[in-house]
């Protein structure tokens, strides 16, 4: 089974891995930091074997490397994997404050249902369903969001099931969460967000997130 790295230490930003499989293009890996979209994270950006990746995809428990076309790479070759660790870090970042509000959103919603999210290097986006201009609770999820990050509280991420690749993440006395992405150790890594709000259809809201970094 592929060794998902950017699990155990997402702060690695490179390592050594063996191809175990070749096809044409694609290759797989025996383990790997290199993250795969999923769940509205986008993928990581950077090289295998020094060759550029064009797509990281998810395929079943594995995850398929699509590479630039003419490489030489083999199986059993041993191979440096790099990402952009930039563009890593600011994922994490939209990552956790949009999970962060999204909570928040929940523990004073309730009944709220997110229909869609996408986290990107520049900013984070969380779509629901929601009956009212939700700017209106911008205050109230700037303030709770504000007061979380100013403590620096650890963030536990861990496996819930091993077997089915399944993972949370956890603030003690504030929230546990199902989450596959990678994630911060500490809500003070976040820094200070704004948020921006879009109407997107009927019954439908946006939240836009933004880092001032």
């Amino acid at each position: 089974m592929l060794q998902k790295l950017f699990w155990n230490d997402p702060y690695l930003s490179e390592i050594q891995a063996k191809i175990e499989s070749v096809e044409g293009d694609c290759i797989y890996l025996d383990q790997t930091i290199f993250y795969a979209f999923s769940g509205g994270q986008e993928s990581d950006f950077g090289t295998i074997g020094g060759v550029e990746v064009l797509e990281a995809m998810k395929d079943g428990t594995n995850i398929r490397y699509t590479l630039k076309s003419g490489h030489d790479l083999h199986v059993g070759q041993e191979v440096a994997v790099k990402i952009d660790w930039q563009r890593r870090y600011s994922l994490m970042q939209h990552h956790f404050s949009a999970e962060l509000i999204l909570e928040l959103l929940y523990q004073e919603l309730g009944s709220v249902e997110k229909i869609g999210a996408h986290i990107a290097q520049d900013k984070a986006r969380i779509d629901f369903f929601w009956h009212e201009n939700i700017s209106t609770l911008f205050p109230f999820l700037l303030l709770k969001a504000t007061e979380l990050i100013d403590k620096n509280l650890p963030i536990k991420s861990e496996y819930s099931d091993i077997a089915n690749q399944r993972r949370y993440w956890e603030i003690d006395g504030f929230a546990h969460v199902p989450c596959g992405g990678t994630h911060l150790k500490r809500t003070g890594e976040v820094g200070q967000l704004s948020l921006k709000r879009k109407n997107i259809g009927k019954g439908k809201e946006r939240i836009e997130i933004y880092l001032d970094k």
